[in-house]
């Protein structure tokens, strides 16, 4: 389906873009001062955009490399946006992250349009994550032990908090006067959000042809493949590997908290912007791990959930005490 061309009257904004493509980081992103709504907006994205090129079910692995090479290029300035729009045009995929991916030109106007500092910013993380990207469709789904996991974590989304943290330290000395540590903190904090979809999705990745289970947790010699044949996996199979993957992911979450506690009260919507998404991979991991159909569903908290979340913490965000303790509540 053709792309309509951006600025006709039935092209998609970039806010109506962020919101097809995402339900929960769209709160907190409309939630941040300008321009780093603006900013972060697309950073957003430019990322559905690798993620698509990286994850899609429309195009086979060895076709996905070459097209993320090509996004790579185009955001170095190295070559126009016209090939790769025409390309995507054609994907017969009706998914939110094709209808980003399809309007790739709009996105990119975006990015080439903000300050100088955030597209310095912006473009070297997203580059650096779409290569990490690339690299992975090559290798595909082998992921021996958990160091695997982490180098394809931190590419998704690792790389996510040090762009971030950037952007925020040109904006709030607390953060810039820490950065070092913060940027540490970021990495923690993007592994912890990814760390719990990969506990929530571990059947719907393995639909796809992923499974991000670590070679290493999995009992005896069965392969992470083989848990999701019928017959093949037990109980004590599911708790044995569970019990590898949910601490991991509280011990990110931990230093996400540290992270959340250096953004001053007065940054109201950076805090919030921050504070969402940990409290919802809280709550996501706590019914994860007490879902014994975890390895045959996806799981999502609900929409109530959501809304209860979002109202707390415009309410008593500002407090890092209050968020210890609900982070606490929440995980039960």
């Amino acid at each position: 389906m053709p792309t309509n061309a951006p600025g006709s009257p039935d092209s998609p904004s970039l806010n109506d873009l962020l919101h097809a493509a995402s339900r929960t980081f769209a709160i907190g992103i409309d939630l941040l001062p300008e321009p780093l709504r603006s900013e972060i907006e697309v950073a957003y994205l430019l990322l559905r955009v690798s993620d698509y090129l990286e994850d899609n079910e429309s195009m086979p692995p060895e076709r996905k490399a070459p097209l993320l090479e090509r996004w790579v290029r185009v955001l170095r300035g190295e070559e126009g946006v016209d090939e790769l729009e025409s390309t995507l045009a054609a994907v017969p995929d009706e998914t939110a992250d094709a209808l980003v991916a399809r309007n790739v030109r709009i996105v990119h106007d975006g990015f080439l349009s903000m300050r100088d500092v955030a597209r310095d910013v912006i473009g070297r993380h997203v580059v650096d994550s779409t290569e990490g990207m690339a690299r992975w469709a090559l290798r595909g789904p082998d992921i021996p032990d958990e160091a695997a996991l982490d180098d394809y974590m931190h590419e998704v989304a690792g790389r996510v908090g040090w762009l971030l943290t950037e952007l925020f330290a040109d904006r709030i000395p607390e953060v810039a006067a820490r950065r070092d540590e913060m940027m540490v903190l970021g990495r923690e904090f993007g592994l912890a959000l990814q760390t719990v979809n990969v506990i929530r999705g571990l059947h719907s990745d393995w639909e796809r042809g992923w499974v991000f289970v670590p070679d290493e947790y999995v009992p005896g010699r069965m392969l992470p493949t083989e848990l999701f044949e019928e017959g093949r996996r037990t109980r004590e199979m599911e708790v044995e590997i569970l019990d590898r993957l949910v601490p991991k992911a509280e011990a990110h979450l931990a230093a996400a908290q540290d992270y959340i506690a250096v953004i001053p009260g007065r940054e109201r919507g950076i805090r919030l912007f921050c504070l969402l998404p940990y409290l919802f991979a809280v709550r996501t991991l706590a019914i994860s791990r007490r879902n014994p159909r975890v390895f045959e569903e996806e799981t999502k908290i609900t929409r109530k959930e959501v809304k209860s979340i979002y109202l707390w913490c415009r309410l008593l965000g500002r407090s890092n005490r209050w968020v210890a303790w609900y982070a606490k509540r929440l995980s039960r």
